[in-house]
Order: C-alpha cells, then sequence, then structure tokens
C-alpha cells in the first residue's frame, strides 16, 4: 500500500473484536444506554460527541460488517441495521454517524483489490473509523460532481469541495470521491490530517445536528495509486453497495421513531392530562388516545419486520450477486426506508399531539426527535423509492444502480 500502511495516529487500544451477533446486539444495546445520558443536553448545546465516537470504534461495533476470510463476523444485514437502530434511539446523530463507515466498507468489499481489502479491513478491525467526502452542493443534480482527481507522477490529486461530510470530524480516514478523467467515480481513502484537506464545522442544520456533517475543501491532496478504489466497478454490475447503504439509513429512522413511541408512552402514562370531554381520570384511559398508541405500535412492529426481510435479501444478494437477487435487494430495502421515513415521522408527531402543550417545553427537547427525523428522512426522497417499485411491477424496469437503492 505504500505510504498508507504508515498512517499513525496517536496510539490507542486495539478495537474490541466482536465475535457473534449476538454480542454485536448486546454491546449496541450497552453503548446505546451509555449515550443516551447525555444525547438531549448534546443537541441543545452542539456538544459534538468525539467521546461517544471513541467509545464506539473501541467497542468493535464498527468491524462486524467485515468479511469472515478477512477476519470478521460479516454479520446479516438485518442485524446491522438492528446495530444502527438500538443506536440510534438512543442518539440518532450517534446512530447516523458510522452510515458512511459501513458504506465505505461494503464499496470496498465489491471494488477494492484484494491488497487495499487487507489492509484497509484490518484498519477496521483496528478501530478506526471512515467517514465519507461524498456529496456536493451547486452541481447540477444531487449525484453530480465536480471533484476531480487527477494523475500525478506515480500517484494522483484531488481538488474540489465536499458538503454533507457525516462524520468527517471523527474519522480517521476520509473516503473522497471524485470523477477521473474518464468521468468515471473513484473512491480514494486518505488519512484524515493529509496535507490540503480542510476540514469546516459549519454544519448548521435544526436536525440531526452533531453528526459533523460539514464542508471538507480539498485542495490539491495528494493520493497514492494503491488508494484508489474504482468505485465505479460496483455498479457496473449486481451489488449491494446501495441496499447496504440505505438499510442502515432505514435503521436510523427506526431509532428515532422508537425513542418518540418511548417518549410518548412515558408522558401519557406519567404527565398527561385527559381532555375534558373524554369522561376519563388519566390520559392513558382515554380510548382515542389508546388507540392511536396502538397504531404506532404495530406500524413501528411493521417497519422492523420489512428492515429484518430485506435484510435476509441483501444478505442473498451479498452472497450470489445475481441480477434478479441485487433487485430484489434493492426493493425490499427501499419498501423498508418508505415504512421506516413513515413511522418516523408519524411517530414524532403523534409524540406532541397526544403529550399536549406541556410538551413542547424547551427543557425537555423533546422537539429533538421530529427535527432529527424530518433532517434525516430527507437523505433520499422517498418519492422516488415509490417510483422505483413501481415502474418495476407495472413496466418491468430494474432499479437504477447507485448508492441510493
Amino acid at each position: 500500500m505504500g505510504t498508507v500502511s504508515q498512517f499513525a495516529e496517536k496510539p490507542r487500544p486495539m478495537a474490541h473484536r466482536i465475535e457473534s451477533e449476538e454480542e454485536a446486539l448486546s454491546v449496541a444495546t450497552q453503548l446505546a444506554a451509555q449515550v443516551a445520558a447525555r444525547a438531549s443536553e448534546r443537541d441543545l448545546e452542539r456538544v459534538l460527541p468525539y467521546e461517544e465516537l471513541d467509545q464506539l470504534a473501541q467497542s468493535g461495533l464498527l468491524a462486524i460488517s467485515i468479511p469472515s476470510e478477512y477476519e470478521g463476523i460479516d454479520v446479516s444485514n438485518a442485524v446491522l441495521a438492528e446495530v444502527t437502530a438500538i443506536l440510534s434511539e438512543a442518539d440518532s446523530s450517534i446512530g447516523q454517524i458510522p452510515q458512511s463507515h459501513f458504506y465505505i466498507l461494503e464499496a470496498l468489499r465489491q471494488d477494492g483489490t484484494e491488497e487495499q481489502k487487507k489492509f484497509f479491513f484490518a484498519r477496521a478491525l483496528a478501530g478506526d473509523r471512515f467517514a465519507n467526502a461524498l456529496s456536493e452542493t451547486g452541481t447540477r443534480t444531487a449525484g453530480h460532481y465536480d471533484t476531480r482527481i487527477t494523475e500525478d507522477g506515480a500517484g494522483y490529486r484531488i481538488n474540489g469541495r465536499k458538503y454533507y461530510s457525516t462524520g468527517v470530524l471523527f474519522a480517521d480516514w476520509i473516503a473522497i470521491f471524485a470523477l477521473d478523467a474518464a468521468d468515471e467515480i473513484t473512491m480514494s481513502f486518505v488519512p484524515r490530517g493529509t496535507e490540503g484537506i480542510q476540514i469546516i464545522d459549519d454544519w448548521d442544520s435544526f436536525g440531526q445536528r452533531v453528526t459533523g456533517s460539514g464542508t471538507t475543501l480539498l485542495q490539491n491532496v495528494y493520493v497514492n495509486a494503491g488508494s484508489v478504489v474504482r468505485h465505479h466497478l460496483g455498479f457496473e454490475q449486481p451489488a449491494t453497495i446501495g441496499s447496504v447503504g440505505q438499510i442502515i439509513h432505514a435503521g436510523v429512522d427506526l431509532g428515532i421513531a422508537r425513542a418518540a413511541f418511548r417518549e410518548t408512552v412515558d408522558f401519557v402514562r406519567n404527565r398527561a392530562r385527559p381532555w375534558m370531554d373524554s369522561g376519563m381520570e388519566r390520559a392513558s384511559e382515554d380510548p382515542l388516545t389508546i388507540a392511536k398508541v396502538g397504531e404506532i405500535a404495530i406500524r413501528l412492529e411493521a417497519a422492523a419486520a420489512v428492515i429484518e426481510h430485506a435484510g435476509r435479501k441483501v444478505d442473498i444478494a451479498q452472497i450470489e450477486p445475481t441480477e434478479e437477487h441485487a433487485t430484489e435487494a434493492s426493493l425490499a430495502v427501499a419498501a423498508a426506508k418508505v415504512l421506516t421515513t413513515e413511522v418516523a415521522l408519524e411517530a414524532t408527531n403523534t409524540l406532541f399531539e397526544l403529550a399536549g402543550t406541556a410538551s413542547t417545553k424547551v427543557a425537555l427537547n423533546l422537539d429533538r426527535h421530529w427535527r432529527n427525523a424530518r433532517t434525516h428522512t430527507l437523505n433520499d426522497p422517498v418519492r422516488w423509492k415509490y417510483h422505483v417499485v413501481g415502474n418495476y411491477h407495472l413496466n418491468g424496469v430494474r432499479p437504477p444502480r447507485n448508492g441510493t437503492l
């Protein structure tokens, strides 16, 4: 790997090695309990979760998707999504930050050379964190890029400006996506402290406030040839890059919905008053309230079941990447993303509908759940997922091959 293998940050212990899917879920649950304690405070005061991301890296959870032939446990995608949901229920920013990490590892699995896989999977097992410099503003569409990678002797130089660089403030490695001379998309692994990289903490969204999704400036950044992955290859054949990325996003939305539902039940049981015409002594006895809580609970169960179903489809497509399996995975994950988007928005709205005016107090910060749901669900518009699914069933048009399906 040339100079890449010489990468070294401040000394830190090796990450814990998780040995099973059951342990992954248990570790996620334990870590979630820790990060939940100050989640509201971090959101209110915009305190970036550096310590919490260190804990996440040391927990071993960031390595659970690594293939078994590279010493990972290659968890099912349903488990990967559930781990994400567990963390997101505690703090949806911390649940979202590793999304690009897992997307990058999946892209490496599909597109990387054997040498690249051995090296970077080993770094992930050690506890290194990967983040993306992918999306840009000001381009013709959200899927177009102006960032360029050009040859420079034995290596390359990258120039461009990225936004929505989720997690880049906490990363050890930045995966920079840039167009080469043939206008093909590449993914280059660069240590965060590389000369020419400037990270600006200018993320000012009203939701997902501590994801570190600001601007990354790339000014003549050098990358050696061994660190450049031909990312476009993953979209020239049946693959699961997009479906893995999207099922993790669905897990984030499911976690937000669960958090809002939990807050709703607690508030209605312990603080809300019954409506004066209900004839009830307690808000929790109001039949309209009971029915609405039941409705959200059922939709949460349905969304979780569809994620689990979609995860199995993605597993099959990873093992046997045929056109049919990749299509089934994309369609199932699209369905999961639609349902989790809808339940996240509905559950966060229902929280205030049932809890009443008292729940809007700033000190409670319950609105963070709605703000987080509304912000995160904008990543990939679900209206196009309806279109993709309908177009397949009506016209036999397979989902396009990109990172959103």
